[in-house]
């Protein structure tokens, strides 16, 4: 078996760009007065592109356990953003709704979002994006492909 040196695979990499990124978002909203995370953002702009979600359908879209997913929108609900609704036909069934706060917010933070994909993407040329965006999928698809037959294994 070859030895595998940690410091020259991806995964470092990886984790260190998910952990800046993750600092200069929650920096940047913060100087320009958006009280929002990235997490809650990515949900923002979910309801955004389709007001109105089923909490369960939101979770599956974000990545997110529905327990996980539950607990940031109680807190997203708390600032006023969003609120649930019960389905008229199923009450066990919640939908989710951008309130004009949420909308407003979002509209805010726009422009912040853009600068920071401006900045993360500095110096990058189409080109090299598009490339690092295929290799990102690939990895994404072979950790999806490898949990799911895990999950199938146990």
């Amino acid at each position: 078996m070859r030895k595998i040196i940690f410091e020259n695979t991806i995964l470092p990499s990886i984790g260190k760009l998910a952990k800046f990124t993750g600092f200069y978002f929650s920096d940047l909203f913060h100087e320009n007065g958006i009280d929002l995370t990235k997490e809650q953002w990515l949900v923002l702009k979910k309801l955004h592109d389709k007001n109105g979600q089923v909490q369960n359908d939101l979770a599956f879209i974000t990545n997110r356990s529905k327990t996980s997913l539950a607990r940031l929108i109680t807190t997203v609900e708390k600032k006023g953003y969003v609120s649930r609704i019960h389905s008229k036909i199923d009450k066990r069934i919640n939908q989710i709704y951008l309130t004009e706060s949420g909308k407003e917010i979002f509209k805010r933070s726009l422009p912040v979002m853009q600068n920071i994909i401006n900045d993360l993407q500095d110096g990058i040329t189409n080109d090299e994006l598009s490339s690092t965006i295929n290799v990102l999928n690939k990895i994404q698809k072979n950790l999806i492909k490898k949990h799911k037959t895990k999950q199938t294994n146990l």
